[in-house]
């Protein structure tokens, strides 16, 4: 484990913080009562089973959920569009839309009243696209794309919305493992070099481990941990709240969460 992860366990100057969201649809609470602080440059993982409320929590902060509570940036402002870009777990991608067309929809939330796109917005739509190994499929319409694909494409236009704060839902659950480490690195490169702040609800567990500062356990729409990975990452903790048995390994200084080995059930040739 590196210098620095073991060093950043608490935030940094908050970019992000949350106090006391609470989100009910019809009489049951989905999120009860969550505070947290995201620092800036800090990548915050959230963690939890399905249904947990972790898309839910994220829906809220960008202002698509009605909620209660309070979000703010760092200097206590309401965060605006230019502020806070959002990858959703499931996006609706428009038919007739080219893929440099949608990803410089990202850039809108720059533009003034009326205005249109400028030489360096597509300057910077095309260097995203480079970056995520998708200037190939520039011309190709959205529609077109496998769910791998399509999943890039929605990280792309988050990232040329080049806002300070990058929310995450579940942003590799489409990809391959190779994709997955590709778009998980080039985030985490952009925060160390540019100063981005992380916040992403997270499926796999050891990626969440390697990629983030400080975790969050939610279960049931309530945070019943949080930490540095290495405080969180505990097998009886994680094995209770997923309701199966899990167990964490250490793989070259990588915490890796993996399902506990099954108990082998001999027949009966063998036990004689």
């Amino acid at each position: 484990m590196s210098p620095t992860r073991l060093m950043k366990t608490r935030p940094s100057a908050p970019a992000l913080s949350c106090q006391d969201i609470r989100v009910s649809f019809r009489d049951h609470e989905v999120v009860c009562g969550v505070d947290l602080e995201l620092g800036a440059g800090d990548w915050l993982g959230i963690i939890g089973p399905n249904g947990a409320g972790k898309s839910t929590l994220l829906r809220s902060i960008v202002g698509l959920t009605d909620h209660l509570g309070t979000v703010s940036l760092g200097d206590g402002g309401v965060p605006r569009a230019a502020d806070v870009a959002l990858v959703p777990q499931f996006p609706v991608l428009p038919k007739g839309m080219t893929v440099a067309e949608y990803v410089l929809l990202g850039r809108t939330a720059h533009l003034g009243w009326l205005a249109r796109e400028s030489q360096v917005d597509r300057q910077i739509v095309s260097s995203v696209l480079h970056r995520l190994d998708l200037s190939a499929f520039a011309d190709r319409f959205v529609s077109t794309l496998s769910g791998g694909e399509a999943q890039q494409v929605v990280v792309a236009r988050a990232l040329a919305q080049q806002c300070p704060v990058l929310l995450l839902d579940e942003p590799t659950s489409a990809l391959d493992v190779g994709h997955q480490v590709s778009v998980l690195e080039l985030v985490d490169d952009l925060r160390r070099s540019e100063g981005l702040s992380v916040l992403a609800a997270m499926h796999d567990l050891s990626a969440a481990g390697r990629f983030a500062d400080r975790l969050i356990l939610i279960d049931h729409g309530r945070i019943v941990a949080q930490g540095s990975p290495e405080a969180v990452l505990q097998s009886d903790l994680l094995s209770a709240v997923y309701g199966t048995p899990l167990t964490v390994q250490s793989i070259d200084g990588e915490l890796v969460v993996l399902p506990a080995p099954r108990r082998r059930v001999h027949s009966q040739k063998e036990i004689s």
